[in-house]
């Protein structure tokens, strides 16, 4: 409920004030670029802080005739008016340790001058500043209660800079740029509002008023103006202004203006006669200014450019996430077919950005097409059902193992609601293997409905990772399996461009069903190896996903035929020249590590295949290990050639393989077992880990890295995963 909360106050508070803020945005860009000009003038003195102010002032009084006062600039320019000897009053920029005049001083560009109004008031003067001071304020609110969201999607404030695992561009930089600029531009608008306050009078009062006794020293100096001790001790970055005195009267003194405070010295012994010390609201407002506008820092406004750009990002990104949420939030209407109370199955989804409806959607389809009747809903709509007999419930995990928005009351509600008959049920869950805590409310609702005897599993808990089509069809034929039903269920709505692929080489099929097919497009069609490609057999709608290597610019497969498998044993009856047709599909999580310093493959079966491909790719001659498990040697014959190939030209350093059927029958994690002093000399110098092939073999070979992390390098293997060393692409 609380992170609902925070969401939509995040999302209100920036819709709200976006115009605003898009207007505050494109002006503080412009306004940025001010203090960066004013660097670059022939006027800047980038040395103040060597220079004191008694050998300015001395220079000054020897250059000129009277010197009436001179002032340091947030830009780091001297500014002095004074009388020649020959009698002129000029005004001007000069050099503190010549006391030459430099140029006139220049009125400000009217392009900062206009922008600067539109920035403070919007033309509107008072209402005008009334509305920018309160977007200031909003734009705080925005900032804190987008904290607020993140901390809680990246699983706590403790890991709010672990890796983001988003893939959608607007969602993910949305994140990464707003966690690392979220300082900037709380400066921005705590700042803001700051001024905002100071001219509305809304803090305050500073009244300064000097109170001294007159001196009656003699007028004849005790001491030269570049020895009062005030002056040698005060460098030039410390002072704002310097009012000399109008007479020789001991009564008028040097009126000097520090960042801090103010002082009057006597113009004869610098004498210390009376001294200010500026309020907190004083020292805060010169700060905001400071900080809000960037004067006098090239870096900081540097800062506040990229992030007053940001925030036009973050409100780009933010209407198209919720453009996009909205468009998934009309699938997450309940989709009845005979109502609650009337149907068979319940389907109740747990889904924080729409995704799991997608899958929940094509089986209530399939369901449908049976002849059952099906009401489908959210977790958070959980009641009796009177006819039902099947609940299944499908739901992701959101943040630190956490339940998502549209679930959050589930787990009270089964508390309290006893189903009228005994139930059925099957739970599907939705996450990423990369998370420490993957599919954990999957699993706290899969145990919480073990517990009651009113519901009774048809099938053990099922995990999909990174919204697998091949993980979710293996569940379809495991629920088919189990219910002796017929679901042909798919999510794959979205027709992608179809390719023509021509078979140019095929092996014969080896002692496993296996052989490995060339594919070649007859156009330039961009792939890597690791990518994935579609293929629907003849008379089929279902297509099947391969992993690919690219060698030579040619698609390679390596495939088992399975007795029951349409899609291989259609592949496996090709012939040299024959046409097939099929979809190409990023998969940029599986690709080839260049910027890794060494690599281990770890593959069992056919999930060899991409790391043919990459093998071709490391032409830099990183070191590769390739660790690989299979049935006998004659299954590995296949892939020999291009491991020789590899080792002669120098693409890989190792390869070991593991025989389940003969010699010591071992499994590749076995053989890596062996291996634990390479493991840890990867993981600790930079280099990456890849796994290709079955599920099982992932958790098996996951279970030896955790325990070779934990043990050799003391440190949890999730540290190397969230370091972009660890790489999966099983099945």
């Amino acid at each position: 409920m609380v992170l609902s909360l925070w969401r939509y106050s995040h999302l209100v508070l920036a819709i709200s004030s976006a115009l605003f803020l898009i207007i505050a945005s494109i002006t503080g860009i412009i306004l940025a670029f001010e203090p960066i000009s004013n660097s670059i003038q022939p006027y800047v003195v980038n040395n103040l802080h060597e220079i004191s102010l008694g050998e300015t002032i001395q220079t000054l009084k020897n250059e000129y005739d009277e010197v009436l006062e001179f002032e340091v600039t947030p830009s780091d320019f001297v500014i002095a008016s004074v009388i020649t000897k020959d009698g002129e009053s000029q005004t001007g920029y000069i050099d503190p340790i010549t006391g030459k005049i430099l140029g006139e001083v220049k009125e400000r560009a009217p392009i900062f001058s206009f922008t600067t109004n539109l920035h403070r008031s919007l033309f509107l003067k008072s209402i005008g500043r009334f509305f920018i001071g309160l977007v200031s304020l909003l734009l705080c609110l925005i900032a804190v209660t987008g904290l607020l969201v993140l901390a809680q999607r990246q699983g706590g404030f403790l890991k709010l800079y672990t890796k983001v695992q988003e893939r959608n561009f607007n969602q993910r930089y949305h994140v990464i740029l707003g966690r690392w600029l979220l300082y900037p531009i709380l400066i921005l608008a705590i700042t803001g509002v700051y001024l905002s306050a100071e001219k509305f009078s809304l803090l305050p009062e500073s009244d300064l008023q000097h109170h001294w006794d007159v001196d009656g020293t003699e007028n004849k100096p005790s001491l030269d103006l570049i020895d009062f001790p005030i002056f040698k001790q005060t460098s030039l970055n410390e002072v704002r202004k310097i009012t000399f005195p109008f007479s020789e009267d001991t009564e008028d003194y040097y009126e000097v203006a520090l960042l801090d405070k103010e002082l009057f010295i006597h113009q004869y012994n610098g004498a210390v006669v009376s001294e200010l010390t500026y309020p907190f609201v004083r020292v805060a407002s010169q700060l905001s200014f400071r900080l809000h506008t960037g004067q006098g820092s090239v870096l900081w406004s540097l800062v506040l450019l990229v992030a007053s750009m940001s925030i036009l990002f973050f409100i780009y990104s933010g209407i198209a996430m919720t453009l996009k949420r909205s468009k998934k939030s009309k699938s997450e209407k309940p989709i009845v077919s005979q109502g609650k109370d009337a149907s068979e199955y319940i389907l109740l989804v747990g889904s924080e950005t729409g995704n799991t409806y997608t899958f929940a959607r094509a089986v209530h389809r399939s369901l449908v097409q049976q002849g059952k009747t099906v009401f489908m809903s959210s977790l958070n709509e959980y009641s009796t059902y009177k006819k039902a007999t099947h609940l299944l419930i499908f739901t992701a995990t959101y943040g630190d193992g956490d339940a998502p928005t549209n679930a959050r009351n589930f787990e009270k509600l089964v508390a309290k609601i006893t189903p009228i008959t005994p139930l059925k049920f099957a739970v599907v869950g939705f996450g990423s293997s990369i998370y420490p805590k993957y599919c954990r409310f999957a699993i706290r609702v899969d145990a919480l409905l073990h517990k009651n005897p009113m519901y009774q599993p048809v099938m053990p808990l099922h995990k999909i990772d990174d919204q697998s089509e091949d993980s979710f069809q293996h569940w379809v034929h495991d629920w088919n399996t189990h219910t002796e039903m017929s679901l042909q269920a798919s999510i794959r709505q979205n027709k992608k461009k179809l390719h023509s692929f021509t078979v140019v080489e095929k092996t014969d099929l080896n002692k496993d069903d296996t052989f490995i097919l060339q594919l070649k497009s007859a156009k330039r069609v961009p792939f890597q190896s690791g990518d994935l490609v579609a293929i629907t057999p003849e008379n089929e709608t279902k297509a099947r996903q391969y992993s690919v290597a690219k060698i030579d610019k040619k698609i390679v497969l390596s495939v088992k035929k399975h007795d029951q498998g349409k899609c291989s044993s259609y592949m496996s009856t090709l012939e040299l020249g024959n046409k097939i047709s099929g979809t190409l599909e990023k998969n940029t999580k599986f690709h080839f590590p260049k910027h890794a310093r060494s690599i281990i493959c770890i593959a069992n079966g056919t999930g060899i295949a991409p790391f043919l491909g990459m093998i071709e790719e490391n032409t830099k001659q990183i070191p590769m290990h390739i660790f690989w498990g299979g049935r006998t040697e004659e299954s590995f014959a296949m892939y020999e050639k291009f491991m020789r190939r590899a080792l002669s030209r120098k693409r890989i350093k190792s390869y070991k393989n593991a025989y389940s059927r003969e010699g010591n029958q071992q499994y590749v994690q076995d053989v890596l077992a062996t291996k634990r002093a390479l493991i840890a000399e990867v993981l600790t110098t930079g280099g990456a880990i890849m796994i290709c092939g079955s599920l099982a073999m992932q958790y098996q070979v996951l279970e030896l890295l955790e325990q070779v992390s934990n043990e050799e390098l003391k440190r949890p293997l999730i540290y190397f995963e969230k370091n972009q060393q660890l790489f999966m692409d099983c099945y």
